[in-house]
């Protein structure tokens, strides 16, 4: 299915690695050109280079998008490389699950924070700006199911992407008029496909088969009514429709993708 991407300019924030990278792909399989956003330049230049390969267009800007002059600096860099911007995927995120909330340190907290929900903020009001003056635009924020059900060592975080739902409500509502579509995918538990999509600075550097065990994996697979976890591509392709006209009456929803394990 022709999605009509081709030729459209797509930010991808943590492009580099899982779900990030799966999802550069899945654009440059639809000939877009993508701006992978990523604080880690060796990973997204390998993904960006097979971006490349699969159809698409693809610039790396290393960007940290917890500040917002970094935000500023990439939101240019992507209209010198492309001319505009048509779609924003806000996918960076961070959570150091495991430590009740008791126990968490302040500065664990305080990254949480930064990296879930002010990230949101700082990209999507600087490409909003942009979306608004041409009256077009999609916006795609990364939620999760912690935020929809709550996670036992996971309070912080959880709370932060509950407060990423409740800001593409909110977006959704401001943005409409604009032309602007604002939706949320919320992933379940997704494994990268191989330890090499995951670079150094990923969430998941380390963890594929040092943190998660084959028997809590095994009792992962189980909570899903579909016995398979997740791949990124599985978040991937959702993404990607969400940001192309065939969803264009389709905003200020939220989406779990996550094989059936929490049902709404």
């Amino acid at each position: 299915m022709d999605l009509g991407l081709k030729g459209r300019c797509v930010i991808v924030t943590g492009g580099a690695s899982n779900i990030g990278r799966a999802t550069v792909l899945a654009f440059a399989g639809e000939g877009a050109n993508i701006v992978v956003a990523d604080l880690d330049e060796q990973q997204a230049r390998k993904t960006a280079t097979d971006a490349e390969a699969a159809g698409g267009g693809a610039v790396v800007v290393r960007t940290d998008v917890s500040s917002r002059e970094a935000v500023e600096a990439m939101v240019k860099a992507a209209l010198d490389a492309f001319g505009q911007i048509d779609v924003l995927v806000n996918n960076v995120a961070w959570a150091n699950q495991g430590p009740l909330l008791v126990d968490k340190p302040d500065d664990e907290i305080g990254r949480e924070i930064k990296l879930n929900m002010w990230t949101v903020v700082h990209c999507s009001r600087a490409v909003a700006k942009h979306m608004i003056d041409r009256q077009y635009g999609k916006i795609v924020n990364l939620g999760s199911d912690a935020g929809l059900a709550g996670q036992i060592g996971g309070v912080v975080y959880s709370g932060t992407k509950a407060g990423v739902v409740g800001m593409t409500r909110a977006m959704a509502r401001e943005l409409g008029r604009h032309g602007i579509n604002v939706n949320c995918v919320c992933p379940g538990f997704v494994v990268p496909q191989s330890p090499e999509d995951a670079g150094e600075g990923s969430f998941w550097s380390g963890r594929v088969h040092d943190v998660w065990t084959p028997e809590y994996l095994q009792r992962q697979t189980k909570a899903c009514a579909i016995r398979r976890l997740g791949d990124p591509r599985d978040i991937a392709n959702m993404v990607v429709y969400l940001a192309s006209d065939r969803a264009s009456y389709v905003t200020g929803q939220t989406i779990s993708v996550d094989g059936g394990m929490v049902m709404m």
